[in-house]
């Protein structure tokens, strides 16, 4: 590192410090954040699609809580295969994959919605002459797709605990 680039480099993180950034997971997996998120549920999806974002949803909200859940995650989504790119035959090169989840954070007990949001992502798949290869990229990218709406509806869900959301 030259000389004259560690002057700026120690401006930068003196006014990093003072911009009022907080971690969104302080304390860990003790701290609110993770209380909060380990108190949600997250209900059935169908599925082959619903599966793996259920399966992704429970991974990140930090495992199963013994007793009952304060919340309950409902989760639809809309998967959809849409294909463009056309040859001079008439056969689809590219298809997009898109992936769009609606979901809505509701109190156990009262039924009440407290968050209701959507995340959603998609993704370019090339159609070749295998059609073993097409369907494989094809469920590539929906395992792909449903990390990425977990990761979107998490991070959601944890700025709203983080505001005074959902709290044990």
């Amino acid at each position: 590192m030259s000389l004259r680039l560690a002057p700026l480099l120690i401006a930068a993180a003196l006014g990093l410090s003072g911009c009022g950034l907080r971690p969104l997971y302080s304390g860990g997996g003790g701290g609110p954040v993770a209380q909060s998120l380990r108190s949600i549920e997250v209900a059935p999806i169908g599925g082959r699609a619903g599966w793996l974002v259920r399966t992704a949803l429970e991974d990140r909200l930090g495992g199963e809580q013994a007793g009952p859940h304060r919340y309950r995650l409902e989760v639809t989504l809309d998967d959809q295969i849409t294909g463009f790119g056309v040859r001079r035959d008439d056969a689809e090169t590219r298809e997009r994959r898109t992936l769009r989840a609606r979901y809505r954070l509701v109190e156990a007990d009262k039924g009440t919605v407290v968050l209701d949001a959507t995340a959603g992502s998609d993704a370019g798949i090339d159609v070749v002459s295998s059609e073993y290869a097409t369907v494989a990229a094809e469920q590539s990218a929906l395992e792909r797709l449903s990390r990425e709406i977990a990761d979107q509806i998490v991070t959601r869900l944890a700025q709203f605990a983080t505001r005074g959301g959902p709290s044990q």
